[in-house]
């Protein structure tokens, strides 16, 4: 028999569209407005309309299991079933007048409690949703009542930062100096992975400290020289940047992900190595540094003009990096520098399907914004000899279903992570202004 039932909500789906194999030994219940809510999607061309049909074809697939309406077996030994009987609003009528989609999905969940506390054995019901205030509502009825966690990348609190911080006796550090470096297994770290740094102190003298960071092989910490803390008339302000230039500026990494707060220099410090790897070192033919279109607030609507016009306030804050970068102090100035720069691209992320991007320093800002199966699309647009760069802060995100676990540079840093081609670093200190620091934190 199974265990419990679950109600799954409209976003769960529209979010991870294989969320019902997600709930083990159990059935899983479809509301039939749930399906209605889906098909009005579907004609969407962004990831929530693909998502829609992605599911419309799954459970389209399974008609010929059985009856859907009846129920049929997933692999993972659970059953998947269509609700269309318990769709009754009268128990629900006093507490939540509107037949709102939401309120008839709650209503679905509530009839088959009811029905199931008449029974001897009778199973749990649990309503899943990622909308919090459906949980409230169910919570108010009394419908146990659970966010989809599933779809998370990682726990709370576990995401990777790319350094450690670890206190040593005086003559480990005089060592780790006299030698340029330490085997990794006299310092008791616990699990380390390449390219990761670790930030020596001395357990006695606090003020003494060194850099390292972790081979290939993870067996060496290797000292960290940090020669390259001026990059295009930019200098390093704290141990982290200087942590992100060095990635940023090896060839033999070709991912590096930055996510820190506003101000803490990731756009900035990507933008200053691609320049110079690009203009001055020649290492790659091309800067291309592209951002999602994504809206703070409410949208403005359709932009007149050309594609470069309707994209320049999008990309505006790349153009306002490239100003303090090139030092100029009109937009004019700029666009004439650009234009005599062939070798510098800015884009948005929506024209990247379908390109291959050889032998170019590629420059993904606001990452955070991206779904799981978007950052796969522009990863595997990269080219041989290129290096891609993802920046964002995953606290500040806009798009409606992503949150800070499941967004897609929270992904990438955690699936790269013990990849030897990649590298990633946490950036903490705000180095914008006294004030964008201070709001960063208390706001």
């Amino acid at each position: 028999m199974l265990d419990k039932i679950y109600v799954i909500d409209t976003n769960v789906l529209l979010q991870d569209p294989k969320a019902i194999y997600s709930f083990q030994h159990n059935e899983v219940i479809i509301p039939a407005v749930v399906l209605e809510e889906v098909d009005s999607k579907k004609r969407y061309m962004d990831e929530v309309g693909r998502n829609a049909r992605h599911v419309s074809k799954l459970i389209d697939s399974m008609r010929g299991k059985g009856k859907l309406h009846e129920g049929v077996a997933l692999e993972n030994g659970g059953m998947l079933r269509v609700e269309l009987n318990h769709r009754s609003f009268q128990y629900l009528q006093d507490k939540f007048v509107e037949k709102t989609n939401d309120n008839r999905i709650i209503a679905v969940a509530l009839n088959l409690l009811l029905e199931e506390q008449t029974k001897e054995n009778g199973r749990q019901v649990i309503l899943v949703s990622k909308d919090a205030l459906v949980r409230v509502k169910a919570d108010a009825l009394g419908i146990p009542a659970e966010d989809f966690l599933s779809d998370r990348v990682v726990e709370f609190n576990q995401i990777y930062t790319g350094y450690q911080e670890r206190f040593v006796s005086s003559e480990v550090l005089t060592g780790f100096y006299k030698n340029n470096g330490i085997p990794i297994e006299t310092l008791q770290c616990g699990i380390l992975y390449p390219n990761q740094y670790v930030i020596l102190k001395d357990t006695l003298r606090k003020s003494v400290s060194a850099v390292g960071k972790v081979d290939r092989s993870r067996s060496f910490l290797k000292k960290c020289a940090f020669d390259n803390e001026h990059v295009w008339g930019i200098t390093a302000r704290n141990v982290q940047q200087r942590m992100a230039l060095d990635l940023l500026l090896r060839r033999d990494i070709s991912l590096v992900t930055m996510v820190g707060k506003a101000g803490t220099g990731k756009t900035l410090l990507a933008m200053a190595a691609g320049l110079m790897q690009t203009e001055d070192l020649n290492n790659y033919k091309k800067l291309l540094i592209a951002r999602p279109i994504v809206p703070v607030g409410k949208d403005i609507g359709y932009l007149p003009g050309e594609k470069d016009e309707k994209l320049k306030p999008w990309m505006q804050p790349i153009y306002d990096n490239l100003e303090y970068l090139f030092n100029v102090k009109k937009s004019a100035e700029l666009d004439k520098i650009l234009a005599g720069i062939s070798s510098i691209q800015v884009e948005a992320l929506t024209y990247i399907r379908g390109r291959s991007l050889p032998e170019q320093y590629i420059v993904i800002d606001e990452a955070q914004n991206l779904t799981k199966h978007e950052v796969k699309t522009i990863l595997t647009r990269v080219g041989e000899g290129s290096k891609i760069v993802m920046l964002g802060d995953p606290k500040q995100i806009d798009h409606p279903y992503l949150d800070e676990y499941n967004n897609g540079l929270t992904y990438v840093v955690e699936k790269f992570k013990d990849q030897q081609v990649s590298g990633h670093v946490k950036l903490e200190k705000g180095e914008r202004s006294q004030l964008a620091q201070l709001a960063a934190d208390i706001l």
